[in-house]
This record gives structure tokens, C-alpha cells and sequence, in this order.
């Protein structure tokens, strides 16, 4: 049996389904391993062999955060975009530029074959040196700026987070991005939860329409960036600039087919929807959401599929209709709340600052946004069964903030109140 840590004096909220969101006063916290042993009141804790105990000092203590919507692996960045946009060019303009996904596509591709380039270095014998230059190349501007993205949501109290694929447009760059991904969760403590956004942009030579494009996915790609990475989920982006419901439906079978969780980015832009489709194949989660009606509203609460917002693109690119926010609590639609960081959208790294404009953008509660970066971004991810919440058997992802109310986390801006981390009962 390994060593038994205790926090005590601590105040928890525990994010448990159907407790009470008032934290629990002078409470207590066990550790067995990597897994929480015993929760509750200290005047109940049983008489246990501790090893070790944190005095909490009243301090709140939540889950380990959750971001459960992110483009974290990228090349590049697209900082002249929003300087054109701030001189008044459109989308439609940035992306005649040469910019838009397309721009952060063509640094994959670039990215990829300097790290091939690399690779056959590295397995090149003529010399030591030759050896030794290769792996100096390794650690590309780009590849630094991706380690600091990770660093930077550990720092805030993130244990989860899900990344995405899709600035590649064939296989192999997918492949690509979702091995790095999985590189970052083998070297730093933190859960990563890889989803192959497949359907995100055609390449513009591909001399097919965008059925056709899903297709060629559904025929070639899909299976061989599954052998090459075994992703968890599978992503497409439904809408009007993009791919219509129609045109996603063998991508949607392929998912099912695979057994791996199904994610759209739905009515974003315009109300195709996108909720509903989500919803009829049992999707994990439907992201974006601000054109949803009320049918697809409806459709996902009796799918389970969570709403997930992202304030941060709706800020960046000045969006001005909001999620309907009534409409989930209305027919009981689970909220979750992600930075949606990407380099063109929504360049946002704090999840604290996304609960923050979730309350103040679209009127969400200081408990719903606790929650949606908790136990229901868990939900959205499937992983409900071992963390988000604070509950004997679950894993023990835990954050200690020097707050002493909940409120404290949405309502602060831009600050970072976490004393410790602690990941799979390890402290940072």
C-alpha cells in the first residue's frame, strides 16, 4: 500500500455530480498513490497511518483543471493577421493574402520537413558532428514555443488537456502534429487527449469537391493516422467556410466504425445545424455553438453531449451572437468552457481568463464555470469516470489556489492564484 498523504485544513470543492456547489469547510483530503483515498469533513477523517501531511491553511482546493478544446500543436503564428484585421481587412482578404489555416498549414509543412530532414540526419553514421548538428536542430523556435504553450496551462493549475491535429492536409502532417502531441504528455506531467480534427480545411489543390475530400479521408487517411497514433476522438469543422453536415456523414460512420469519440465544431458562424447533427451521432461534445437553435439544444441534452464554449474566438474574431446560453440550462445541455487556443481565433493560454470571459461574455455563473473547466470539460473529453472531481477511487488531480472562495477564480483577470499542482498524487 503506498504512503498515505493527507491535506488538511483545507476547503474543497469537490465538483462531485449532484453535490452541493458550497465548498466544504475545513475538510480533508487523502492521497493513496496516484488516487484520492477519503474525502470529507476533518472532524470525520477515520483514523488512518499518515505519512505525510500539507496544512492547507483554509486554503480552496478543486480538480485538477480541464481544457478540453485546444489547437495547442502549431507552427508559426499569425500575429500580421490581427494586425490586418485590426486595419479592417476581412477573412475573405487575410486569406487571398495567403493567410488563414492555410498560412499555418504551410508552416506545418515546413516544420515537417526540417524535423525529416532531422530524422535522416540523426540515422546518418558518416560522422559524429554531423550527429551532433542534428540534434541541435531539433529544438526549432517552434518547437520551444509549443513546450512553453503546455508549461504555461500546467502552471495554472491544468492537469487534462485535449489537443488537436488539422494544419496538415495529408497523413503524414497530421501524423505529425499528433505525435508531438503525444510527445509533450510522455515529458511533462499532464493528461493529453489527442483528437484528429480530419476535416478542417482542403488543400487548395486538391482537384476535388469537399465530399470527395471527406472520402479520400475516409478511404485513405483516417485509417492510417489511427495505425500511426491511436488518436481518441475525431473532429471535423461543420459550417458554411467549411464542410456541410451532408458532406461529414462518412467521416461520422468512420468514427463510429473506429470506436473513438466523435467532436464537431458546430454553428460558429451560421446555424446549420450543427448541434443537432452532433447530437444524432452521439458526439462526446459540439464546440462553439453560437448559432445553435433550439432543436439541436434539445437533441444534445438527450444525446449527453456537451456544449463546449470558447469566449476566447468569440472575443478575438468580435463575434456578436452569443451561445444560447438559456436555451442549454432550459433543457439541461452540460456546459463545459476551453480556450480554444489556436493561432489564428483565439491566442488565449489561460483557462482561468476563458472562465472569466465566460461569466462576463455569456453570463455563465461562477459555479458553471467552475464546473464547465472541471468535472463537465471531464464529461466532454469521456473521462468523467477518473477525474473533475474531487472523489474517493478517482484519480488525484488536484489544484490548491491561495483563494478562499470560488468566486475569486472566474473574478480575478490575467492573475495566477495557484500554490500547488498536484498531478496523479504527485506534487509539482
Amino acid at each position: 500500500m503506498p504512503p498515505l498523504i493527507a491535506l488538511r485544513n483545507a476547503t474543497v470543492c469537490t465538483m462531485a455530480a449532484g453535490s452541493e456547489f458550497e465548498p466544504l469547510a475545513h475538510a480533508a483530503i487523502v492521497i493513496e498513490g496516484e488516487d484520492i483515498f477519503w474525502v470529507g469533513a476533518e472532524r470525520e477523517l477515520p483514523h488512518l497511518e499518515i505519512a505525510q501531511e500539507v496544512d492547507c491553511r483554509g486554503r480552496l482546493v478543486t480538480p485538477g483543471l480541464i481544457d478540453c478544446h485546444t489547437h495547442l500543436v502549431y507552427d508559426g503564428n499569425r500575429a500580421h493577421e490581427f494586425e490586418m484585421r485590426l486595419a479592417g481587412a476581412t477573412y475573405e482578404e487575410i486569406a487571398r493574402a495567403g493567410g488563414g489555416i492555410l498560412s499555418s498549414v504551410a508552416a506545418t509543412e515546413t516544420e515537417y520537413t526540417l524535423q525529416q530532414d532531422v530524422a535522416n540526419d540523426l540515422s546518418c553514421a558518416i560522422c559524429e558532428t554531423q550527429g551532433d548538428a542534428a540534434r541541435e536542430r531539433v529544438s526549432t523556435p517552434n518547437r520551444r514555443a509549443e513546450e512553453k504553450r503546455f508549461r504555461d496551462l500546467i502552471a495554472q493549475g491544468v492537469t487534462t488537456v485535449e489537443v488537436k491535429s488539422g494544419y496538415g492536409t495529408r497523413a503524414e502532417t497530421e501524423t505529425f502534429l499528433l505525435a508531438r502531441a503525444a510527445e509533450m504528455a510522455n515529458v511533462l506531467p499532464l493528461d493529453v487527449y489527442r483528437t484528429y480534427l480530419a476535416a478542417h480545411v482542403m488543400p487548395p489543390d486538391a482537384g476535388m469537391s469537399r465530399a470527395e475530400w471527406v472520402q479520400h479521408l475516409v478511404d485513405d487517411d483516417v485509417d492510417r493516422v489511427y495505425a500511426d497514433t491511436g488518436f481518441d476522438a475525431i473532429d471535423m469543422f461543420c459550417e458554411g467556410i467549411a464542410f456541410q453536415p451532408d458532406e461529414l456523414e462518412p467521416l461520422l460512420q468512420k468514427a463510429t466504425e473506429l470506436g473513438v469519440d466523435i467532436r464537431i465544431h458546430a454553428d460558429q458562424l451560421s446555424d446549420l445545424n450543427g448541434a443537432k447533427l452532433a447530437a444524432d451521432w452521439h458526439a462526446a461534445s459540439a464546440d462553439h455553438l453560437e448559432y445553435t437553435n433550439e432543436t439541436g439544444a434539445a437533441a444534445m441534452a438527450a444525446a449527453g453531449t456537451v456544449a463546449v464554449l470558447l469566449p476566447g474566438a468569440f472575443y478575438f474574431i468580435r463575434e456578436t451572437v452569443k451561445p444560447p446560453v438559456d436555451v442549454f440550462r432550459k433543457h439541461g445541455v452540460q456546459m463545459a468552457v476551453a480556450t480554444d487556443h489556436n493561432p489564428g481565433t483565439s491566442p488565449l493560454n489561460s483557462l482561468l481568463l476563458a472562465a472569466n470571459m465566460a461569466a462576463t461574455l455569456f453570463g455563465l455563473t461562477v459555479e458553471e464555470c467552475l464546473r464547465g473547466i472541471t468535472i463537465n470539460a471531464a464529461k466532454a473529453l469521456r473521462r468523467d469516470g477518473c477525474v473533475g472531481s474531487i472523489e474517493p477511487g478517482k484519480r488525484a488531480d488536484l489544484a490548491i489556489w491561495d483563494v478562499l472562495a470560488p468566486a475569486e477564480l472566474v473574478y480575478n483577470i490575467g492573475g495566477n492564484p495557484l500554490w500547488q499542482r498536484i498531478y496523479r498524487g504527485q506534487f509539482d
